[in-house]
């Protein structure tokens, strides 16, 4: 379990969470959901608290929790009409098409969910969360399930929407280079028990880089090994992350772009 976890999120931003299993990322995501409830301390969307699920969040899983008596656009057009309730028929349909066109899914809408592909049921997933226009987008490893061609076309239809839609997202990941290629920021977090997001780094690759360029990036690889060292070896570690802790709880804040790790900082 975690304790004296702090961050925040600004809009527009993506950030990815990194850690060992059973640390409890999913149960931060959980929380940020309105799924779990804090044991102490609140989250707050644009100065609101979060008690409950609601449709300003959009929740997409590993597994793709999609409806299989309805199509894939019924799906979506379900939720829609659950945000939108002045909505017609026509109006949530049109809406949803959009949605389904912008993650490649134009010519599939009227498959049912036993006709589509693990990779295109998540795509469902994902235009059904966007589709909501929700304040934040949550994902707990979407891509975990499926193949690495298929994870890194998804991925770049995600970052591609994203950059479109300056869309606010929280995301769960085990793999460094997919919080390298998405995240502007990333968490990482420290092993239970008393698990607590030790650092956040910036990423300092630029915001146009692309999955097959990402190795040519001048800083990649100071990234890729700083966040892999911190899973290998500082993850384990919990009183050796930040011998300059006060007690606060505060992560430090990393800016690889500079060359050296920051002062203790909010995220």
């Amino acid at each position: 379990m975690f304790e004296r976890v702090s961050f925040a999120i600004e809009k527009g931003e993506f950030v990815c969470i990194i850690g060992h299993s059973g640390c409890g990322k999913s149960t931060i995501l959980n929380v940020l959901a309105g799924l779990e409830e804090t044991t102490t301390g609140s989250v707050r969307i644009e100065g609101e608290p979060v008690t409950r699920p609601g449709l300003d969040r959009g929740v997409v899983f590993q597994g793709h929790a999609l409806m299989p008596w309805m199509s894939a656009l019924d799906n979506v057009v379900f939720a829609v009409r659950s945000r939108h309730k002045d909505f017609s028929r026509a109006q949530a349909v049109a809406h949803s098409l959009r949605f389904l066109a912008m993650v490649g899914l134009s010519g599939s809408e009227h498959k049912k969910p036993a006709e589509l592909s693990g990779g295109m049921k998540q795509r469902v997933g994902i235009a059904r969360a966007f589709a909501i226009e929700p304040k934040m987008l949550l994902l707990d490893e979407p891509f975990g399930a499926l193949d690495a061609l298929t994870r890194g076309l998804i991925q770049d239809e995600l970052l591609r929407i994203c950059r479109a839609t300056h869309q606010t997202v929280f995301m769960i990941t085990h793999d460094v280079d997919e919080a390298i290629l998405l995240a502007d920021k990333v968490l990482l977090m420290s092993n239970g028990p008393r698990a607590r997001i030790a650092e956040v780094v910036k990423n300092p690759l630029p915001p146009t880089r692309t999955r097959e360029g990402l190795h040519h990036e001048s800083q990649y690889y100071a990234v890729r090994n700083h966040l892999v060292d911190f899973l290998v070896s500082r993850s384990r570690r919990p009183r050796d992350l930040a011998p300059e802790d006060d007690g606060s709880g505060e992560p430090r804040l990393i800016d690889l772009a500079g060359g050296a790790a920051g002062e203790n900082a909010s995220a």
